[in-house]
């Protein structure tokens, strides 16, 4: 998703740029506030393309392991590349790198199979990938035509085009509204129920469009349906259930010092992060938080990689 009237990096992660170069956002300021312990055990829950992961095992050697989570079965074949495949060519060497393990899973379900206390670090970037948004089968971006799908992981059970064909009128503007921000969600709610069926994005970009035309500087700035699609593409997904999902596990399966980084791109995921973070420093003291306002990509990273400029880190420590 780039800048100007097309669609905003909001909700946009697992790096940035083309997939071709991969470019992880925030990597030295995410890595520098994991600590990464030589020889620890490390969750890397949105592995990705293994950006962010590469660097985390590179500094576990040997002793370490990491374990990486995905709900996208081709994400993972990539970084397996990344990160089994390929590291014995690695500046690293085969001789000092982690045990690597990679579990096809949400990260709302690391509660499900993580013992208590024996994790080190734990990090979550969250949102779309490169690789998703590259792909225009996926139905994730209007930047390509596609079907509606926008499914992270394709074995799950509904896709955007059942959300946009199936929902009536008020639902549809209440997911539009809640999970995009989206302050025209009526009026876009009502011009979709009228020109359904709907069954590609270039059809949903356009309905939107001519329902919701952009009447001031800062609404031209993006593209009228960018709110929209990330609306969809949180509900079809779960993101915000699994966000606190995760960060309801962390304090237990985090070890003593154990640190927690996340890396948002939309107000609602940061909104979330932040509220975790504080109460679990102020209320049920079982977290410090290291970052009292969120850390943001540089103006050279930036200028490198549009897709930096909504990310927001966090992090906090257990203790």
């Amino acid at each position: 998703m780039g800048e100007g009237f097309t669609e905003t990096p909001q909700g946009v992660g697992h790096g940035g740029g083309r997939e071709a170069s991969h470019v992880p956002v925030l990597l030295k300021e995410a890595i520098d506030f994991l600590n990464v312990r030589r020889g620890g055990t490390y969750i890397d829950a949105t592995v990705g393309l293994g950006g962010h992961s590469y660097e985390i095992a590179k500094r576990l050697g040997a002793p370490g392991h990491l374990i990486g989570l995905d709900k996208d079965p081709a994400a993972l074949e990539r970084a397996k590349e990344k990160l089994v495949v390929s590291h014995s060519s690695s500046v690293v060497g085969e001789t000092d790198w982690p045990k690597i393990s990679l579990r096809h899973q949400s990260f709302g379900e690391i509660a499900n199979d993580q013992p208590p206390a024996t994790i080190d670090g734990l990090l979550a970037d969250i949102g779309v990938s490169s690789l998703q948004l590259s792909d225009a089968a996926r139905g994730f971006s209007f930047q390509a035509d596609g079907p509606l799908d926008m499914r992270m992981d394709p074995h799950s059970e509904h896709t955007a085009e059942q959300v946009v064909n199936h929902l009536d009128e008020r639902e549809l503007a209440d997911v539009i509204y809640e999970f995009g921000e989206e302050r025209r969600s009526r009026r876009i709610a009502r011009a979709i129920v009228r020109s359904r069926p709907i069954r590609s994005t270039a059809h949903l970009a356009d309905v939107i469009s001519a329902a919701a035309r952009p009447m001031n500087s800062e609404q031209r700035r993006i593209h009228p349906a960018t709110r929209t699609f990330q609306a969809l593409r949180i509900f079809v997904n779960r993101e915000l259930d699994d966000l606190r999902a995760l960060l309801e596990a962390a304090p237990r399966i985090l070890k003593p010092g154990g640190r927690v980084v996340v890396i948002s791109f939309h107000s609602l995921e940061d909104r979330i992060v932040k509220d975790a973070f504080r109460e679990g420093g102020i209320k049920d003291k079982y977290f410090r938080v290291l970052t009292k306002k969120p850390v943001t990509a540089s103006k050279e990273e930036q200028d490198r990689n549009p897709r930096a400029r909504s990310a927001k880190l966090r992090a906090a420590e257990r203790v």
